[in-house]
């Protein structure tokens, strides 16, 4: 058993949270912007409630985040109340925010400064994964810290790959999310077509889904989409956050991606539909539209 702090209780971070308590068998106190939220955490589970980021990292062995952005995870991490404020020499700091490779190397090279060590650990999986403990967690950093801490984060996840030194772990994420947005592009393309030709989705879904253009996607929310619900699953905000990342990075690095910063002037179509909550997989409703 460890000693365990979790900031931010999103809904990802809440389970999370839950299952290094339940599952793993931590002693865990968290800590998120509302208090009220900590509160109803820790009478869940049994942990506990800190007053701030730094008194929920002291003297804890490691320290779990997973909030919104950059400028988020830079407001808990650093002054006075931060949570380098409250940890001990020695301890770990796993950043599971879905934010930039560079933000996780500034982060890994304070943690070496004063003593920590970091390992930026975004997940793939969404509330659903969340909620069932199998999320991947792609890690970038130390070979030794994370063998230590690996162990730990697998009460939340099905898969913990590290995937080289700081920053890895956060460029990976990058492409998965890459991935996904030509996916969910095509897939409503097809669906589209599919029901303008009159054919019987379900049917055909059965029948592409066993084959090559089988995804996660066709498969968890093609049902769906084809009813036109999407009051659900990942917000197409937190996917634009993402891509905003992965274009950022890919003018940086000279990668190119057209497709990509395509189906990010799509999901800003639908934001401005009045979807910016909807799934991900709303793109077909843009393509639906009279």
């Amino acid at each position: 058993m460890a000693k365990v702090a979790f900031i931010g209780l999103g809904v990802m971070g809440y389970p999370m949270a839950g299952h290094l308590k339940n599952k793993g068998g931590h002693d865990v106190t968290v800590w998120n912007r509302t208090g009220e939220k900590a509160k109803k955490w820790a009478d869940q589970y049994g942990g506990s409630a800190a007053e701030s980021p730094r008194a929920a990292a002291h003297d804890c062995d490691f320290v779990f985040m997973c909030v919104g952005n950059d400028d988020d995870v830079r407001s808990v991490v650093y002054g006075d109340d931060g949570i380098l404020a409250g940890m001990k020499a020695g301890a770990t700091l796993v950043d599971n925010t879905t934010a930039s490779a560079e933000l996780a190397r500034e982060l890994a090279e304070t943690a070496s400064e004063k003593g920590f060590k970091f390992i930026d650990a975004p997940v793939s999986g969404g509330q659903a994964g969340a909620e069932n403990g199998a999320l991947t967690v792609m890690c970038g950093g130390d070979e030794a810290d994370f063998a230590a801490a690996k162990p730990v984060i697998e009460a939340y996840a099905k898969m913990v790959g590290l995937m080289g030194p700081a920053g890895s772990g956060q460029l990976t994420k990058m492409m998965n999310q890459i991935c996904i947005a030509g996916l969910v592009q095509g897939l409503s393309e097809s669906i589209a077509f599919g029901q303008k030709a009159g054919l019987d989705i379900e049917k055909v879904v059965s029948v592409i889904s066993k084959g090559a253009a089988g995804s996660w996607q066709m498969e968890n929310r093609h049902k769906t989409m084809n009813e036109g619900h999407y009051d659900h699953g990942f917000a197409v905000e937190w996917m634009r956050k993402d891509l905003g990342i992965c274009l950022t990075e890919a003018k940086r690095n000279g990668a190119r991606l057209p497709v990509t910063a395509l189906v990010d002037q799509f999901y800003a179509d639908v934001e401005a539909m009045g979807g910016k909550r909807w799934d991900t997989s709303s793109l077909l409703a843009l393509l639906n539209r009279s």
